[in-house]
């Protein structure tokens, strides 16, 4: 049976003020760095044998904290794009436009230059299949929390206006015991955060 760990990258100073951060490419933070330091040890523990990362600074200083410094750089495991709204506080783009807020939450609505939910769904779902091809049997992608809403949506048909946003450094889940997608386990974290920025 194959399995699927998908990893968020750790907290950032944009998480942390609850700005959207899509592709903009931040570091992690202090907090960020020993999130990951934290979920280190469960991670290798899985001893997963295809490590691939977004190609997004966040995501490859994730990957070398939790012991894979040389994961496969992966630009299909990128964030959206988020276009106007990056750099933007979620509180600001709730006052201004409230229901763009909880449309794009439901991957109905993309801002101007962002990604629409379906060609963003595409994209992860690609990358996805390919890492599968080429697990042996675990496989460890360090990507985002969209990116992991995207997965969840694209395996399991799991709409992503019923997804919570996964915490900084969490783990998901996925196992293919029989070719089909098995959520095994949802945003588990040595200290999990339920109320997560996008």
């Amino acid at each position: 049976m194959k399995r699927i760990l998908l990893v968020r990258h750790g907290q950032t100073e944009w998480n942390a003020d609850r700005r959207l951060q899509g592709q903009t490419d931040i570091p992690l933070n202090d907090r960020g760095r020993d999130q990951a330091r934290a979920l280190a040890g469960m991670i290798r523990g899985m001893k997963p044998d295809v490590v691939a990362t977004s190609d997004l600074m966040r995501a490859r200083e994730t990957a070398a904290l939790l012991g894979f410094p040389d994961a496969r750089c992966e630009p299909l495991l990128r964030e959206q794009r988020l276009g106007v709204w990056e750099g933007r506080t979620i509180a600001s783009v709730q006052q201004e436009t409230p229901q763009h807020y909880i449309d794009w939450r439901a991957g109905s609505f993309a801002p101007e230059g962002g990604d629409l939910w379906a060609d963003f769904r595409a994209r992860v779902q690609t990358a996805l299949h390919i890492v599968l091809e080429q697990a042996d049997k675990t496989a460890l992608l360090v990507c985002h929390g969209g990116v992991i809403r995207a997965l969840l949506d694209a395996a399991l048909d799991l709409s992503p206006s019923r997804i919570i946003p996964v915490g900084p450094a969490s783990v998901t889940i996925l196992a293919y015991p029989q070719g089909h997608a098995r959520l095994e386990a949802f945003n588990v974290a040595a200290a999990p955060d339920l109320d997560a920025p996008d």
